[in-house]
């Protein structure tokens, strides 16, 4: 782990989200926490690998065979309106399955310009899990 990532820790981004109007939700496990939109009520979960955050957040869940192909090719269109996220999808314990967005951030030292791109990412996630659900709103 090189000293950068060593200064970047999940406490100090937990400090930035909650001075930024954020409720952050432990997990227990050390560098996974989740991070709750107040006025939306989504809930992101956050994931610090050395110096790369990474952020996703549920859109729906469905019955693994409702995932069409009609499904799959607007989620993966260039021009579907989802510009800062990717979508991915998780298997359910039980025969569901999780279509969620993900994007992440890579972080310097926590200065000015990293709070900013922290901030951003988790902006720019919100509005694109009300794009997507509307998107896909004729699909689930």
């Amino acid at each position: 782990m090189s000293n950068q990532a060593a200064m970047i820790s999940s406490d100090l981004i937990k400090e930035v989200m909650t001075e930024e109007g954020y409720e952050v939700v432990e997990t227990g496990e050390e560098n996974i926490f989740h991070v709750r939109d107040l006025d939306a009520g989504l809930r992101i979960t956050c994931v610090l690998e050395e110096n790369i955050l990474f952020n996703t957040l549920p859109c729906f869940s469905t019955a693994k065979g409702s995932v069409s192909g009609d499904m799959m090719t607007r989620m993966l269109d260039a021009e579907n309106g989802i510009s800062t996220s990717s979508f991915q999808i998780y298997a359910m314990p039980d025969g569901q399955v999780r279509v969620a967005l993900t994007n992440f951030c890579k972080l310097q030292d926590l200065g000015p310009e990293d709070r900013d791109d922290i901030l951003s990412c988790i902006d720019f996630l919100l509005v694109d899990v009300v794009a997507a659900r509307s998107l896909l709103a004729d699909c689930v």
